[in-house]
């Protein structure tokens, strides 16, 4: 091999550990341009808090505001209030918020990581459902939709603003395991009354058996008590 077929062979060497190093740092980096929501599960018929996160602004340009549309199956959305952040709501007809908007009292830069949360109530209906919570990111200059949802087929991974999905689960069996917990704890109350019962039983016996012994004792401690008494009384008078 001469001289310049290796320095081709180094070149397209590295060139390819270049564009490798390059796909290595963009994947992460487009992972991580979403806006997330945590969990990102929950059960049919219970409350969760949703934290909905994002580290990144609209091409550099920083945060002003952050809206998140209430899906239907909610069956309401309470904000939670943290410093830093005036919160808005737009409200349904039954009084559930339709939109519920976050806006920062100081816009948030690019790279640095903000959060938002809400308690959020899922219907039974939803059971067996993904939910879509439709974020609206509005930035200094322009603003990016994420509402994206992937079809049958489609990889979710190649959406370009996918919006973030909370997946429903079975309802949660809160009043059958309360009520387990009711029944097991009435057992438990049971036998404790119980123990507390026996206890007090062998105390009552226990303390019948020795009540006659200590009566008799006591008694003879008063007689003896009383002879010596009557020893000290008929020597005093010997000796007068």
């Amino acid at each position: 091999m001469n001289t310049h077929t290796r320095k081709n062979s180094l070149s397209r060497l590295v060139i390819g550990a270049t564009a490798g190093l390059a796909l290595a740092l963009a994947a992460p980096l487009a992972a991580s341009a979403h806006v997330h929501v945590d969990p990102e599960s929950a059960s049919a018929g219970g409350t969760e808090t949703l934290t909905f996160s994002f580290s990144h602004g609209c091409d550099g340009s920083p945060t002003t505001a952050l809206a998140v549309d209430i899906p239907d199956g909610v069956g309401n959305a309470t904000p939670v209030v943290q410093g830093g952040w005036t919160i808005t709501r737009e409200l349904g007809a039954d009084g559930v918020p339709t939109r519920v908007v976050y806006t920062p009292d100081a816009p948030v830069e690019d790279g640095l990581k903000a959060t938002v949360s809400m308690d959020v109530l899922f219907t039974e209906a939803t059971a067996g459902t993904t939910l879509a919570f439709p974020v609206t990111q509005t930035c200094a200059a322009g603003e990016t939709a994420w509402t994206q949802v992937a079809e049958d087929g489609e990889d979710a991974h190649d959406l370009d603003a996918p919006a973030p999905l909370v997946e429903v689960g079975a309802v949660a069996d809160d009043a059958g395991h309360d009520a387990a917990a009711g029944h097991e704890g009435g057992d438990a109350a049971g036998a404790d009354h119980d123990a507390d019962a026996s206890s007090e039983a062998a105390d009552a016996a226990s303390v019948t058996s020795t009540d006659p012994l200590a009566r008799w004792l006591a008694a003879g401690g008063l007689v003896a008590g009383l002879a010596a008494l009557v020893i000290v009384l008929v020597r005093g008078r010997r000796k007068a």
